[in-house]
Formats: C-alpha cells, structure tokens, sequence
C-alpha cells in the first residue's frame, strides 16, 4: 500500500496514523465523544497529556464487542436492576484483570491515575450500550466556538487502543462535512441517552479493587501475604471422614498432618510423614492409608510387622480399620516382587532414612516395588545434612530429573550443585566455612524441597499451637529434663593410659587390615584401593568407639587384634597373604547403617583370598611387627589397670540416684561385649535381675522385653526393672514402661540419642518426666566446670583423631568437636527441636483470622493482586521485597537500587509481619525501577534451562547407556520389530528421566560395555530392567502445567 497518494483514509502508515490526527485536531476541540468496541486504560497515557484541554469526553463502549458481559447477559436484551449490576460488576472484573496485568511503568500508573481523577471530576464520563449489537467506531470531534466548523468525525476500524491508534494497519476515514458531523452526535447522544453509566463503577474499581490502591495497610499487605502463601492449605483443611479406635485420642494435630499429606501424595506422588520422635507417625500413617484407599504394602523392620508388638503396623492398622493391607519385613523385597506388586495402591517405608544408600541391590529393589505407587516415608530423620541421603529417597516417588517438583525439575543437577559447594572446601582445615556451607545446604533443601513434600511439626510447636485441643483432650506432653552427665575420673595413672591410648589409635599402622595398600603384583583397580583405604578408617573408629564403650569390651577387641596379627605374621612368613576382599567392600554399607556387631562378625569371618609374600613391599611386614608390638604393649598398659573407673561410677550412680534406684532403666551402649559385661556385672553387685538383649539374643526374648517395658503391653509383667540393650531396640520398639534412658556410652550422632529416648518419650506415655544419664571421660576434680571442660577436651580428642573422616563416628551428621558436649546435654536433641521457627506459626495465624474475623479474613482474600505498600523499616531502608508466583513455586525478591536477591519464606515473612497500627508511608518513584529489577532477577532464577547437553542432564553411567543406544550400532540396525523399536525409544525416555536405580545402571553397563550387537543389547534391556520400572511415576500424572508468572505483592521499606 502506497503511503504517497493524497486521500482522507488513515491507515497508520508512517506519517498517517490516527494518533496523530488525533493530535491534530484534539487543540481545537472542546468536547470529544468516542464510540468503540474497545478501550484498556492502561493505554491511556499516550493520549490524557493531549487531551488536557478538552472540556468533556465521554466514551461510549459497545457491548456485543465484550465477550463476557454478552455471555453475562444473554438473552437480556431488556436490561433490568440486577442485569445492570451484573453488566458493571463483568465490566469491573475485565478491568481489574486488565489493571493487574499492566505494565509497572511510572508512565503507565500515571495514566491510570489521570483517568480515575478524571471520572471523579466528570472531565471523562463511560457508558456501556447493551440494548442491540453494536460494533462501530466513531470518533466526533466537537469544536471550540472559534472555528469555523462545527465539528469533523472520523470512522472506521480502529478501537481506543494503542494498536488502534498507532500500530495495526486499519482503515479510518475523516469526514469533514457538517451534516455528516451533526449526524453522527446525533446518533451518538440517542445511544448514550439509553446506555448504562459506568463511570462511578470505574473510578471505585480502579481506586479500590486495583494495586493502584494507595490505602493498603502494611498490617493488610502482611495478612494477604499469608493468604497467598497458604491459600492451598487453608483450601484443603477440611474435615477427614476416619475411623478412630477406642483408646485412642482424636487429636487436631495428627489430623491436620493427614489432611496435608494427603495432599501432598497427591500432587507429588509420595510424602515424608516427619514428625519428631513419639507425635504418633504411625497413627498419622494409618489414618492418612484410609484417606488414601486402595491396597497398602507396610515395609518395615521385623520388629515393626509382629503382631507380637503392640505399637507394630500390623497391630496398629487393624485398629484402626484399615481394610486391604500387608505388612512385610525390609529384609524380605526380593520375595516380594517375586510375588509382584501389580495389586497394591500405596507404599509405606517405615524408617525409610535406611534407604539412603541408592548404590545398593535393596534400593533397586525398593525402586521396583514403588514405582508407579503412592510412596508414603515415615521417618523422623529422613535428612541428616547430606543432600543425597534425601534424595535417594526422594527417588522412590520422583524421576530424579523429570520431576514435577515447583522450580526443581532436574533433582540430580540441584543435589549436586548442593554437593560441589561442600567438596570445594577442606573439613578439616576450613571446618568454619565448611559448617556454613552445610547449614546453607540445609535451608535451600528446606526452602526448595522438604516444603512441597514434608509434614514435619515438633513437639514445642504442638503444644504451642494446638494448646487448646491438647488441653480439651486431657494430653499433656511428659517434660523432658535436660540429659544428666556421669563424669567418671581418671586418676594420673588412668589418665596417662588414656592419652596413650589415643596416641596408639592416631599412629597405628592398621598394616593387617589394608593388605592390599602393600601389594606389588597386578595393579589393583581404584575401587580396591578406596576400599582399602575406607577399611583403615573403619578400623581405627572401631577401635576409639570400642575404647569409649568400656574397659572390657576395648580390651577383648585389642586380644582378638593380637591374635589376628600374629596369624598374619605366620602365614607371611609362610609364603601367604590372606585378604577379605568381599567383606572390606561391605563393611561401609553396613556402617552407614550402624551395623557394628555385624562389621566385626565380616572382619573375624576370613572371608578370604590368597597372595604370595613376595608380590608385597618389605615395609608390609615391618608394619606388621610394628603394629604387634604397640598392641602387646597397649594391652600392657591397661592390664595394670586393676579398676574399671566407668563401671566404678556407675554401680555408685545406680545405688545413690532416687531416680534410678526407684525407676525402670533402658541402658543403650552400641557393643554387645559392653551390654553382656554390664549386665553380669550388675546383676552379680545390686542383686536384681537385668534383662539383656543384642543382636544375638533370640527372638523370644524380644516378647519379654515388650511384656516388661512396652506401656500398651497385652500381658504386662514386672519381673525386670533393667534393661541393658543395643541399638538393635533404638528403633522399631516402644520402652515406656519406663522413663528413664541411660547412654552408657557417647551417643556420638545425636540424632541417635533422640531416636533412643524416643522409645519412651511416647504421646501415650503415663509419666509426667522424662530423664536421660550421658557418660563422660574426664580427669579427678571436684569442680564441675573443670570435668566439663575435662570431658570436652577428651571428646574433641576423640573426633579429631579421624579428621576429615569424623563424620562416619558421627554417621554422617556435622558437628564440631567443641559442640558435641552441648548438643549431648541439651534436651533439644533429644526431643528433636530445630533452631529456626518454622511455617506453622504463620499457617495458624492465617487461620485464626479465617476462624475467628471472617469480615477481616474476606478484606484480605479480596485484596487486588499486584497488592502494595510501604513502611518504615529502618534495617531495610531502600529495599523493596516482591512476592512471585509461578504455578505452585513462590519466590520472594528484595532489591535496593543496585543489587538483588532471592530470600527463603522464613527470612521473607519477618520483613512482612507487622501488627495493625503500622503506618503506611508513600511509595517512592524508585519503586518502578526495582520492581523491574525484581522481576528480571525473578524470571533468571524461574526459567528452566533449555536444551541442556547430554552431559549436563544426565548421570555418567546412564549418559554411557544413552550414548550406545544412539549410536549407530543401534540406531542403524534394521532388523528390530516394530515393538522392540518402541521399547528402545522407551527406554531411552526413562533413562533421559532418571528412572534407573544406580545400581541397576551400573549393573546394565557393565554388560554393555563390550557388546557390539544389537539385538544382544535389546535382550540385556529386557532381561535386567524391570518392566515396573518402566512405569510413570504417580507424580508424573500430576504434573504441573502452569507457567504463569505472577506478582502477588510488594512492600517498600523506607
């Protein structure tokens, strides 16, 4: 279209858009009527500054152009009251949305904000006509009485809208006849006459129901925070339709966590009922399977599944009525996908942190049995500060790089990116960063993960925030007492042995039990040199626990180390080496679990292998002797020792306690030598009977002990007030029939002093205390602050002595040395408290209000999105904080005038909060540029990486497998069926996914590696991969598909 011909048409070429004839004609006219289909007051600034000089402009809007409002009033064409209303309220909707949707620009807002002065002055008047179908558009220029015409009109295509005015290509023309003109207002005062007047809806729309409220409190703004935040909450607290048992109490608590798992298994797919220690996780659990329905398979310990044990899942669902159920041992899953798992609905691992292991056959095994299910975890400690301990477990119910959890797709990328942080630095010498790296790792998992997918409360928040239902329910929590210390004494002469001692286990060669670190022969591969060298921790821990348990148990490990090392010796000297290959390269599995008894059975078994002497370096047998020697000669050192000061001080303790000479005892120590020697020994000094029972005990025993110290005991007895135990009744056992737990020695992880109290520390139990007895080494003084500082000392001797390694003596959690002693003797440990608030304070004071002030909770829900306002904040001055939403994920952004950044919910809600008599201030014109400052830092942290490389997107052993079923040995082989080129395809999907247990990937590779042909590769696939594992996860039914990036609201802090 040529834009040189003279003509009246203006078709928004260049030189010839209506905006400017607007311009051209806007100084001469005194009225201005418009008749359009459309009109956004966002656009309004391009236009109000030229029509300052107008006396009156009424825009007239026709209805049939309006999609929503001719569906709100079809069929009503004789508009009544109530059909007006709903016209104005459909029109106040579309405007809202358009207001909310705008650009944060200062020009654009002061547009809006010249359009609401000027419908309050009457300057701008706005009718909607809906008597018939009307889809003009006019624009009558009404000129000022010092022209000469009385007017001009111009019509055509273009509506009220930028695009109209400047940017489309449309056809308007001009027409300059007076007739013309005083036809055109006449037709338009006959329409206006009869349409409907919206302007006093609009300016209330706009002033009050729009983010250009300037009247929304700080106090307003903070409430509308919690709404937004916990508006799926709020949504699904409703009431759950259960079965409670008789004897059972139907606390408000454990019903909200059933509601909030529910709705978590639901959207992801599987849940971690978390609850500390004694709230009643498996109630929860039964509770939540019977909202759930369908067929349940419980995996728990062997102790947990007998219906011999009253707190067992099998007990525990049949009371309350959970219908279609089965309970199988951990140790069983081989069997159990043997029988096939096809029949079941939902999954429930119990301790599932013993699964955080996912290089290991049963975690393969578990895989196939969950997947495709509904996965519920229930442990107490399902994090113990490794990132990948979680995601394992995650695993069961999420493909680890196809997930739908909010923001995190790709699970493997966000843990390894938390791991690089720590690998980067040395434990040992940056053991401050190092903590401060952890802790942060901890909150971003929390902040990122743990919160769309855990129900985790502890008990100070229960008794804080359901007060008032424990109250009415006649529950009281027992007080649990800060853990009492036991110092025991060394003399000098013990003293000296001690720090001898310390001093052997540092320089001790281990020569006996890293055989291979000595081997000259084949070069070994670099999983038995790390096997090797992973022995040799493992046998130094040994020995300082060993050493720290007791005097009898640290001197029978030093005479079977004798005896070892004088065999070795002989059949060195024989012409032989004997390596236990197998058993070293399962001794860090069975660690991890905390398995000791069962690690030195392997290490005593000989499980071995033969080596000629003379493939060894000369310095293997100079090693040797010189590890004899400093045992013969440790062993010396305390053989003259004729007292055991720790047994010494516990006897008096025993005698003297009014609390334990009256009470039932639980006594932990982690060796079965300790837990035989104690019991012997104090059987034979006080007189009464101990109930002893380890690893080795018979399963028969195990029915005294429930019928002795389990509270909910069919047939109680009182034959035993003492039991000396293992960590084999740690977990999967209740004990309260007594209240009293004694650690006989250092529980070096305090997540496992907690989980040991816990077997007392019920929601059910009778008492009203709960006491805990620690024992410590520590030098003779009769000033407690010196065998304080006494005990520290020897405690950061023994954690230090492993170094960079000291987390396997603490099981993986991170504590530094002069930190154990407090954390062993704070009652926070034990009942499981964590150092920061968590949701819960928020999530019931958005209720209260709900409950409580409905009038005030419908002011709040009805607050316009894009929601602002401003106070004083002095900390924060020049910072602005804007929460986004995208989907489910929530994002919180704070920016001064040059830096941005993201801030957890925790750290986010403290700046919000405030209470109602907080004063709002104005909002500064700086507020445009940050909040575009949020936003850009807002979409950089929320847009998901696109076309990552294979390299990035995958593991290694599934990137190899990936790599060989693309290449051409498979892509180019034409001799596969129809079905076999599908399942390739599948396959490949699942891989890309992150379905694949490690294990298994390693196991297929392994195969793999070598074979060139491709129906031989297709036969490997279908012979080792699991058709369930082949399945979609729950979760990927429920993915989300909303990438709707919104601004909820913000507050500037002056």
């Amino acid at each position: 279209m040529s834009g040189n011909q003279i003509t009246e048409f203006i078709t928004n070429e260049k030189g010839n858009t209506l905006s400017e004839r607007l311009n051209e004609l806007v100084p001469k006219t005194e009225n201005l009527d418009i008749l359009v289909g459309y009109f956004y007051i966002s656009g309004f600034y391009q236009i109000y500054k030229s029509l300052e000089k107008v006396e009156k402009v009424r825009i007239l809007i026709g209805l049939n152009t309006e999609a929503q409002v001719a569906d709100a009033i079809q069929g009503n064409l004789e508009i009544q009251f109530e059909s007006a209303k709903k016209v104005k309220d459909t029109i106040s909707k579309k405007y809202i949305d358009e207001v909310a949707i705008a650009e944060d620009d200062a020009d654009v807002e002061q547009g809006m904000f010249k359009f609401v002065e000027w419908l309050k002055s009457g300057k701008l008047q706005i009718k909607i006509y809906d008597k018939a179908p009307l889809h003009a558009k006019l624009y009558i220029f009404t000129f000022d009485q010092n022209q000469i015409d009385p007017g001009r009109v111009i019509t055509g295509s273009s509506n009220l809208t930028r695009s109209g005015l400047k940017d489309n290509l449309e056809f308007n023309v001009e027409l300059k006849n007076s007739k013309d003109y005083e036809y055109a207002l006449d037709n338009f005062n006959a329409l206006w006459k009869e349409a409907i007047d919206i302007s006093q809806n609009l300016n209330d729309t706009i002033s009050e129901k729009t983010h250009l409220n300037n009247e929304i409190t700080p106090y307003q703004l903070y409430l509308k925070f919690l709404y937004e935040y916990f508006k799926e909450d709020l949504t699904a607290d409703t009431e759950i339709e259960d079965y409670t048992p008789e004897g059972y109490l139907e606390l408000e608590y454990q019903k909200q966590a059933v509601v909030n798992a529910k709705k978590i298994v639901e959207e992801y797919g599987g849940v971690f009922i978390s609850d500390v220690v004694g709230l009643g996780k498996t109630y929860i659990t039964a509770r939540l399977i019977n909202t759930l329905g369908g067929k349940t398979l419980v995996i728990a310990s062997p102790a947990l599944i007998s219906k011999d044990n009253p707190g067992s899942w099998a007990n525990v669902l049949m009371e309350f009525g959970v219908r279609g159920y089965d309970c199988e041992s951990v140790g069983m899953l081989e069997r159990i996908l043997e029988r096939g798992v096809d029949k079941y609905d939902n999954i429930v691992i119990d301790e599932s942190h013993n699964f955080r292991n996912e290089a290991t056959i049963s975690f393969e095994r578990l895989s196939e049995i969950c997947r495709s299910k509904k996965v519920i975890l229930v442990s107490a400690t399902p994090f113990n500060n490794q990132p990948k301990d979680l995601l394992a477990q995650i695993k069961l119910f999420q493909n680890s790089r196809k997930s739908n959890i909010p923001g995190v797709q790709n699970l493997e990328a966000y843990f390894s990116s938390l791991n690089s942080r720590i690998r980067k630095l040395d434990r040992k010498n940056n053991y401050d960063e190092y903590m401060r790296i952890v802790k942060e790792n901890a909150q971003d998992i929390r902040n990122n993960i743990l919160k769309y997918l855990m129900v985790r409360r502890t008990r100070t928040e229960i008794e804080k925030y359901y007060s008032e239902d424990l109250k009415k329910q006649g529950l009281k929590f027992p007080k649990v007492h800060d853990p009492n210390s036991i110092f025991y004494q060394f003399d000098s002469k013990e003293d000296e042995a001690f720090n001898k001692t310390i001093s052997f286990i540092e320089n001790f060669k281990y020569s006996r039990y890293v055989p291979l670190l000595y081997y000259t022969g084949e070069e070994l591969t670099e999983r038995d040199k790390v096997s090797q060298r992973n022995m040799l921790t493992f046998m130094k821990m040994l020995l300082l626990k060993r050493f720290e348990s007791s005097l009898y148990a640290f001197r029978k490990t030093i005479e079977r180390f004798i005896r070892s090392y004088e065999l070795m010796i002989d059949q060195f000297d024989e012409g032989n080496v004997y390596v236990s290959k197998k058993s070293a390269n399962k001794v860090f599995q069975l660690l991890e679990e905390n398995r000791i008894e069962e690690i030195m059975d392997l290490v005593e078994q000989e499980k071995v292998e033969f080596y000629k002497s003379k493939d060894f370096e000369k310095s293997f047998r100079n090693h040797l002797e010189y590890d004899s020697g400093l045992l013969k000669e440790l062993y010396a050192t305390w053989e003259v020792i004729d007292r055991d000061v720790k047994l010494e001080t516990f006897i008096d303790k025993l005698k003297a306690d009014p609390i334990l000479n009256s009470s039932k005892l639980i006594i932990f120590t982690e060796s079965k030598e300790t837990a035989n020697y104690l019991s012997s020994e104090i059987e034979e000094r006080l007189g009464e009977k101990v109930l002893n029972y380890t690893g080795d005990s018979a399963t028969a025993l195990r029915i005294e002990v429930i019928n002795n110290f389990d509270a909910k005991a069919r047939n109680k007895e009182n034959t035993y007030r003492i039991l000396v135990t293992t960590e084999v009744l740690a977990e999967g056992v209740n004990l309260h029939q007594s209240n009293v737990v004694i650690n006989y020695d250092i529980p070096w992880n305090p997540t496992r002093l907690m989980q040991r109290v816990g077997r007392i520390n019920r929601v059910d139990t009778k008492f009203d205390d709960i006491y805990t007895y620690n024992f410590f080494p520590s030098v003779q003084s009769n000033d407690l602050l010196r065998l304080q500082e006494a005990a520290e000392a020897k405690i950061k001797m023994f954690v230090e002595l492993l170094g960079n390694d000291a987390r396997l003596l603490t099981e993986g959690e991170e504590i530094k040395s002069n930190e154990l002693f407090d954390k062993l003797s704070s009652k926070e440990t034990i009942i499981g408290e964590e150092a920061e608030e968590s949701e819960l304070k928020y999530l019931i004071a958005i209720k209260d209000i709900r409950d409580k002030n409905t009038e005030l909770f419908s002011q709040i829900k009805n607050l316009p999105k894009k929601s602002r306002s401003a106070r004083r904040l002095s900390d924060q001055s020049g910072n602005l904080l804007t929460f986004f939403k995208k989907g489910k994920l929530d994002k919180f952004v704070i920016s001064d005038t040059k830096e941005t950044q993201e801030l957890g919910f925790l750290d986010a809600i403290k700046l919000f909060e405030c209470d109602k008599n907080t004063k709002r201030v104005s909002i500064p014109s700086s507020f445009y540029e940050q909040i575009k400052m949020n936003k850009k830092y807002f979409e950089e942290i929320t847009t998901e990486e696109i076309g990552m490389s294979l390299e990035t997107r995958t593991g290694a052993l599934d990137r190899k497998i990936l790599k060989r079923l693309n290449s051409n040995t498979v892509k180019k082989f034409d001799g596969f069926t129809d079905e076999q080129e599908e399942y390739i395809e599948l396959v490949k999907t699942k891989i890309d996914e992150g379905a694949l247990p490690k294990n298994l990937a390693k196991r297929i590779w392994e195969k793999m590696r070598d074979m060139m042909d491709a129906l031989e590769i297709v036969r490997l696939l279908q012979k080792e991969i699991s058709p369930n594992l082949l399945k979609d996860t729950q979760s990927q039914a429920k993915e989300s598909i909303s990438n709707v990036k919104e601004v909820i609201l913000s507050e500037y802090f002056e």
